[in-house]
């Protein structure tokens, strides 16, 4: 079974932003709530850069370690879920999230904001497949449809990749050799626990 994971190049990344209007387009996310955002680096200094930041679905999620009600949960293909109707809008995800993916659906006072929200990598959440009520809550289930996350599909320059973990590494390790320059994946070796995709054995993580 493949093991879903997201890398930014961020030597391609032109903070176009399309994949943020790629995801809220896709799951009509809710007003207030980005699951997906483009960060820059460094603005306006020599060596910016751009990155495209959403969850990362990480191999040992801090989400799931905090939440008092375990509303998180994995699928076989890695990607890290929650159950809103578990949920109970406590916030613990949002503070424990390195990447800041956990978001409340509105503002407010804290305790009427509702449930949280995060990015699904399209893979809708544990109603059935396809489901208006998956959609309402989570939204369009890509993955069951055999596609990719809208995110990356959108992305103008092939900066976002999204996929089978050893696949989008391999290609982003080509891409490094071929341009002899940018093999630091941000957020890699915090998401998944490894050294980055593209750099030799004991690179930097």
């Amino acid at each position: 079974m493949a093991r879903m994971k997201f890398i930014c190049d961020a030597e391609r990344c032109i903070e176009c932003n399309g994949c943020v209007t790629a995801c809220k387009n896709e799951h009509e996310v809710p007003w207030g709530v980005n699951r997906r955002r483009v960060v820059t680096l460094n603005d306006g200094v020599p060596g910016e850069k751009s990155i495209s930041v959403a969850c990362m679905h990480c191999s040992d999620a801090p989400c799931m370690a905090v939440c008092p009600v375990n509303c998180f949960y994995r699928t076989e293909e890695g990607v890290v879920l929650h159950d809103k109707d578990v949920c109970i809008g406590c916030g613990y995800c949002s503070y424990a999230c390195p990447f800041g993916a956990p978001q409340f659906p509105s503002q407010g006072t804290f305790g009427v904001r509702g449930k949280m929200d995060k990015c699904t990598f399209c893979a809708g959440g544990p109603e059935a497949h396809g489901s208006q009520a998956e959609f309402e809550k989570y939204g369009r289930n890509r993955l069951a449809e055999g596609k990719l996350p809208a995110c990356a599909e959108m992305c103008s320059t092939k900066a976002l990749l999204a996929g089978d973990g050893d696949v989008v590494a391999d290609i982003f390790r080509n891409r490094v050799v071929q341009r002899g320059k940018g093999a630091e994946v941000w957020g890699w070796g915090t998401a998944y626990g490894s050294q980055q995709a593209g750099q030799p054995a004991g690179g930097k993580s």
